[in-house]
């Protein structure tokens, strides 16, 4: 089966020029295709790159990337001096050693020590230069996140698979108990209307007639015939590549249509007990099925 979940976590990670970049990847199920990512502020421009990376792999779902670098970033760290500023500051303090006839010992120390004379300026890294490194990781996040996704959704195609055949074994059993149903309740009109009609020979013609309506009220042939194609639908999606999430989900809504109908037109007691097992069964899968991309 190639059916995928859309639960799933990945994480990248990789060392290079004395920094680490990480990268993780956490999905859950979405009825759309929700991303939301937290990227170093540098690296703003590459979010459209990294956006269409995931996109490819992924139709629907709320998907969290995260994405870090830490390290060293000692060479792209600059010292630089505010010479104008520096001037200022001496030409500033020596008219007051002038004005005030102050000893004029001002120091190197001293004018570095003031505000803005020498600052630290850090260089924006080039991200061209440094793409194929988050792409790398990136990568390497979306494809354990994506083992981890397809290992769910062939554990989840098992148990929809089972789950549909004891649908479908129950299905069969209603089947089987249709033709003594009407049988039960032709017997069942019959004796009525001997006690009404106080033994009064009844007509053949009419009887007949009274337990066509009634096997026509009765007859879910129709109900069976979708719940089997709707069966057979449900199992080849199971073995389809790509999103079939929804369509799983939809034959879902149909399943359960059918069996209420079905429940609906047969008064009887076994198949009410047996239309409570189907629908029992449909939800479980519906929990299922809601997982799935």
């Amino acid at each position: 089966m190639a059916l995928t979940s859309m639960t799933g976590f990945g994480r990248g990670e990789l060392e290079s020029q004395g920094r680490v970049w990480s990268a993780e990847v956490r999905s859950v199920n979405n009825r759309y295709l929700d991303l939301k990512m937290k990227l170093p502020k540098s690296y703003g421009p590459l979010e459209d790159r990294i956006r269409k990376k995931v996109a490819v792999r992924y139709l629907r779902g709320r998907v969290d990337l995260y994405l870090s670098v830490a390290g060293d970033f000692s060479e792209l760290q600059q010292v630089k001096i505010n010479m104008t500023l520096a001037r200022g500051y001496e030409n500033a303090l020596s008219e007051l050693a002038k004005e005030f006839q102050l000893p004029g010992d001002l120091t190197v120390r001293d004018l570095a020590s003031l505000p803005e004379v020498i600052v630290r300026d850090q260089q924006q890294e080039d991200l061209e230069e440094i793409w194929p490194l988050v792409e790398n990781v990136v990568d390497e996040a979306l494809g354990k996140c994506d083992l981890m996704r397809q290992q769910e959704g062939a554990a989840l195609g098992d148990d929809l698979l089972q789950r549909l055949r004891r649908f479908s074994e129950v299905v069969t059993v209603i089947e089987g108990r249709i033709p003594e149903i009407v049988q039960q309740r032709k017997t069942v009109l019959e004796e009525r209307l001997q006690k009404l009609l106080g033994g009064v020979q009844l007509d053949p013609a009419r009887l007949a007639q009274e337990v066509a309506v009634m096997a026509d009220k009765s007859d879910v042939t129709e109900e069976i015939v979708r719940l089997r194609c709707h069966i057979e639908q449900f199992t080849q999606f199971l073995g389809e590549s790509g999103g079939v999430g929804r369509k799983l989900d939809f034959l879902i809504q149909e399943f359960l249509r059918e069996v209420n109908t079905l429940a609906s037109k047969i008064s009887d007691a076994a198949i009410a007990h047996l239309a409570v097992d189907l629908k029992s069964e449909l939800e479980k899968m519906r929990e299922q099925v809601q997982n799935i991309e």
